[in-house]
């Protein structure tokens, strides 16, 4: 009993031990868009520098330069913005951040395509949901579809009113 006690005890110690370290950073630089026509705006943020503080962005490779990271209250991550310059060439360009504490590096991969990927998709059609809609693109189902209605409403008041004059149903 006592044997399993510490191994319990030892395995518990050690993932305690080990979260912090993996809590203060994922190691990688998130850019949003990932895929930028020139002129784009881009969003960096990351976890690897964890709560000491902000970090230095270098979007030389692309011609943007330096940008900061400001620390944020989202779980220790910092994040900054730079513009792709309107005359940057398509290619796979790094982008690099370091922390402003420890000698803690992180590195992401940006696209620049002639045109941007992320097109705003309109929805077009009717919804398919199954069990009908409520207005098709049949003008002939939407018409039985309302008479049908009008019917049992008629029906339906013309039942009622009988049992109200007690005839009878």
């Amino acid at each position: 009993m006592r044997r399993t006690a510490r191994l319990l005890a030892g395995t518990a110690l050690a993932v305690t031990a080990a979260a912090p370290a993996h809590a203060a950073g994922t190691g990688r630089l998130d850019l949003y868009p990932a895929t930028v026509a020139p002129g784009d705006q881009v969003t960096v943020n990351t976890a690897a520098c964890g709560d000491t503080g902000p970090a230095t962005g270098d979007a030389g490779a692309v011609g943007a330069g330096t940008f900061m990271l400001a620390p944020t209250t989202h779980e220790g991550e910092a994040i900054g913005q730079f513009r792709v310059p309107s005359s940057a060439q398509p290619g796979t360009y790094e982008i690099v951040a370091r922390c402003a504490e420890g000698d803690r590096q992180v590195a992401g991969d940006l696209v620049v395509a002639l045109s941007a990927v992320h097109q705003e998709v309109l929805p077009r059609g009717s919804v398919k949901t199954g069990v009908g809609g409520g207005l098709g693109p049949d003008p002939v189902q939407t018409a039985a579809g309302v008479a049908a209605l009008a019917v049992a409403a008629a029906g339906g008041t013309w039942l009622l009113h009988r049992r109200a004059r007690g005839d009878g149903i």
